[in-house]
């Protein structure tokens, strides 16, 4: 990775995984890129998420249909950079009528293409994991797809270097981005285009211009929790709380109803903490589960609740026949959130795009932001 260059086409700032889609679509192109990193290597929510690549359940309209279009880049790019793609689709259990009821909407869209809606019998010939006792229905995706993060972006930054050409520069912030001069830490740059995809740094490269927008940042608890031998999860999973939480569930008039059922249940404690269940597999075997949602105007108290971690292992054991897990791992991730939508795309000037994923799906949406962002510049 070498940092003689000093001029080119495109410069990125971050190398997050919306950085780093800037950057494939870019070297796709041609053009020749630099992706400039504050810190040694990424450590914000690019590896502290699922891995999860998730179609199913965005919302309707362009952040679907860039979920659609990532998961498509994802699947090509993977083996190229020796990602290993550690299991595909997801099961949505509904265990309450009205979940049933949401999950009947759901497949009468457009959203629902490849998607079965299962009796929980059929459910339990897929994917006898799940704990089915008393559901109502198990909606299956064959759309979703699961890498490790923390290992896939390195992956995917090494081949973007090693087989696209992509400069990269970590350990240097940059501190003034006027194109065609970027001006960091450690010197000057020159790029025709910059692309600014600095994730939760919102007070930092157009805070002036970021102000403008309702962006307030998200705190999430996660964890990892070990399995028994031979526990093997056939995909990925949610339940109940997902309908009311994910886009393309809560936006259908089923899922109002829901959301009152629930909110008048000891389970809207969990709901309260932004609480849905979202469990993958690891190569290893054990499983990332999470994620709860707390919501900071400024910076968000880097402290972890055990009683949220509580909540979540309680949610992941009534979706699953795991008994007594075992957490081998808490961690704390955060992302910036707007009720404007999804994604922030803004062009302070011709040559400069400031892109923010503003809901947390960035894994999942990326590479279809990033073609978007191309194609309109």
């Amino acid at each position: 990775m070498t940092e003689s260059n000093t001029s080119f086409d495109l410069i990125v700032v971050g190398a997050g995984i919306v950085g780093l889609a800037h950057a494939y679509v870019a070297a796709q192109r041609g053009l020749r890129v630099c992706v400039v990193e504050r810190d040694a290597a990424c450590v914000g929510a690019s590896v502290r998420n699922f891995g999860f690549v998730t179609v199913t359940g965005q919302g309707a309209g362009d952040t679907h249909r860039r979920a659609r279009r990532a998961r498509e880049v994802w699947a090509d790019v993977a083996p190229k950079a020796g990602i290993d793609v550690i299991h595909r689709g997801l099961y949505v259990t509904a265990f309450r009528p009205r979940a049933h009821a949401v999950l009947e909407e759901f497949m009468q869209t457009d959203m629902a293409a490849g998607c079965e809606l299962l009796t929980p019998a059929q459910a339990a010939g897929r994917a006898p994991q799940l704990r089915l006792d008393a559901a109502q229905s198990v909606l299956y995706s064959p759309h979703e797809m699961r890498v490790e993060s923390r290992v896939a972006i390195g992956q995917l930054t090494h081949w973007l270097a090693q087989q696209m050409g992509v400069t990269f520069r970590f350990n240097e912030a940059v501190l003034e981005a006027a194109a065609p001069q970027v001006r960091t830490s450690r010197g000057v740059l020159r790029a025709e285009r910059v692309a600014v995809c600095t994730n939760i740094d919102i007070n930092g490269l157009y805070a002036q211009r970021l102000s403008a927008y309702p962006i307030r940042l998200c705190q999430l608890q996660m964890l990892r929790v070990a399995t028994p031998a031979g526990f093997q999860l056939p995909g990925s999973v949610m339940s109940d709380l997902s309908l009311v939480r994910y886009h393309g569930y809560s936006a259908l008039p089923a899922a109002a109803r829901l959301l009152e059922q629930i909110q008048g249940e000891a389970e809207n404690e969990a709901l309260e903490h932004g609480i849905h269940l979202i469990a993958v597999q690891s190569a290893d075997g054990s499983l990332v589960v999470g994620d709860s949602h707390h919501y900071s105007p400024g910076a968000p108290m880097p402290f972890a609740s055990e009683r949220v971690d509580t909540l979540m292992l309680e949610q992941l054991q009534k979706a699953l026949h795991l008994e007594q897990p075992r957490v081998l791992e808490r961690w704390v991730g955060v992302y910036p959130s707007s009720p404007q939508g999804d994604c922030l795309i803004d062009a302070p000037d011709d040559a400069t795009r400031l892109v923010i994923v503003t809901s947390g799906t960035g894994a999942s949406t990326a590479f279809g932001i990033a073609e978007d962002v191309f194609e309109a510049w």
